[in-house]
């Protein structure tokens, strides 16, 4: 895989899964925008990329504020050109029965999940019909796909994410533009660790590997689907998950 030449944008770039996934596509040649709430640890994730000999730039962002990503499209468009690799990896959610579930709660979980990547992709699409090329890859979840317990919003979210996906990709196509998604699994990251001990227990009962994902593991599937390997691969979902679901 070969990044070189090509402008990378990740959100949730500075923890977790958007980090290894910026640091690999930098380490791949690619020039990458480390978008993110958190400036502290976002600045330095890009200077570390920065250190190695990558190229990294720190951007703040948050998704669902309209007039952050607008400030973020016109600078990476006004600075680089263009954007090549748009991946949507910042997301969030919280394991609570639905009647727990307030107003703010909801908001929260549609805005981070599913509105936020809306809105993301709309800010960059014109701009990759332009250029008549782009690869957009989107963190979804098997909660989207076959529902989990104490999560009926995040799932809504996650699915009309891969939805969205399926459809654009068929509007992206004619523009030699890709759009997948990918849905990890549960992942050995801050959120998850953030969960109370007995639901980690379960869900290491139900994962067929016994073990939580790694968040280079579904990185490297980010990646993937971003890079010119992927180039005939479009509308498709990708889960790296351990097995703990089997979706055809």
């Amino acid at each position: 895989m070969n990044f070189k030449d090509k402008v990378a944008l990740v959100t949730g770039g500075a923890s977790g899964i958007g980090l290894c996934t910026v640091q690999t596509i930098a380490e791949l040649g690619g020039d990458v925008l480390v978008a993110d709430i958190n400036v502290e640890a976002g600045e330095k994730a890009a200077a570390d990329i920065r250190a190695k000999g990558g190229k990294a730039e720190f951007v703040r962002l948050d998704v669902t504020d309209k007039t952050s990503v607008a400030k973020v499209r016109d600078h990476v468009l006004a600075t680089k050109g263009r954007l090549d690799v748009l991946c949507n990896v910042a997301g969030w959610g919280h394991i609570q029965p639905f009647v727990d579930n307030d107003d703010a709660f909801i908001a929260k979980v549609m805005n981070l999940n599913l509105n936020g990547p809306v809105e993301l992709i709309r800010a960059f699409f014109p701009s990759m019909i332009e250029k008549k090329g782009g690869k957009i890859v989107n963190v979804s979840s098997d909660a989207g796909r076959v529902g989990s317990l104490g999560e009926s919003v995040y799932s809504a979210a996650k699915g009309g994410l891969i939805a969205f996906s399926k459809s654009l990709a068929r509007e992206g196509a004619r523009y030699g533009i890709t759009v997948n998604a990918i849905c990890p699994g549960p992942t050995d990251t801050p959120l998850l660790k953030s969960e109370p001990e007995k639901f980690l227990e379960a869900f290491l009962k139900v994962i067929p590997m016994r073990r939580f994902g790694k968040p280079q593991e579904v990185a490297d599937g980010i990646v993937f689907l971003a890079s010119n390997r992927a180039d005939y691969i479009t509308g498709q979902v990708l889960s790296v998950n351990g097995g703990i679901t089997m979706v055809g």
